[in-house]
């Protein structure tokens, strides 16, 4: 049988591959990767956001090769339905799918704005009103979630396909300086003292390429 591989972009700057490399883990899926380089032309078309459809990250798994981060979520929520990658629950079902859509394909001005830098710490960085959109919508979604569940994750006490789609705002929010009321501050210490982002932030530090045009401060 085939062996099953992960292909991702930089671990200090693809949001996209931090969120499938975490599906995978919360799935307990055992997964070799294969890492692009940053400056593979797709690769870095990617993380500019100049791209116009991601291909990474990209599991391949007993036959089926599966690219978009929605796609990998419900695929590992297929193959591994006791990881709880979806609450059990069928409305709490629907609202998680709900908010791992809207990150999916909203927050652009966040995402241009605040980019993905993990080695980076800007603080006192000057966010502009749209961008600050984003951010209260995010604080929204997040503070729902809390208000319901009880937390310490957005759908209870297990980590669900959510706390994989947003985590990369997690890790924003750090490099940005973004100030976060108590409980919503909570939750993101939560989720940066996972031993999985602890591993991947480490091995994100140690990358030896920068990307300059991700690099300044602006």
């Amino acid at each position: 049988m085939a062996k099953t591989t992960l292909t991702i972009s930089s671990k200090n700057y693809s949001s996209w591959s931090l969120r499938g490399w975490l599906l995978a883990k919360f799935a307990g899926l055992d997964f070799e990767e294969i890492v692009v380089a940053p400056d593979d032309p797709s690769a870095r078309a990617e993380i500019l956001l100049l791209s116009s459809s991601i291909l990474v990250p990209c599991l391949r798994h007993e036959g089926a090769t599966v690219w978009d981060t929605l796609a990998i979520a419900e695929y590992l929520n297929e193959i591994r339905p006791d990881a709880g990658l979806l609450p059990a629950d069928r409305v709490q079902r629907a609202h998680c799918r709900s908010i791992c859509g809207e990150i999916h394909s909203g927050f652009a001005t966040l995402r241009a704005s605040l980019p993905v830098n993990l080695k980076g710490h800007f603080p006192g960085f000057k966010i502009w009103t749209r961008a600050q959109a984003d951010i209260d919508r995010i604080c929204t979604i997040w503070r729902e979630c809390l208000g319901k569940s009880g937390g310490p994750f957005l759908f209870g006490a297990g980590r669900t396909m959510a706390d994989a789609m947003y985590a990369p705002v997690v890790t924003r929010f750090a490099t940005y300086d973004v100030k976060l009321e108590p409980k919503l501050a909570a939750y993101a210490k939560t989720i940066m003292t996972m031993p999985e982002m602890v591993e991947w932030i480490d091995a994100a530090r140690a990358e030896p390429a920068d990307i300059e045009e991700l690099e300044v401060e602006y």
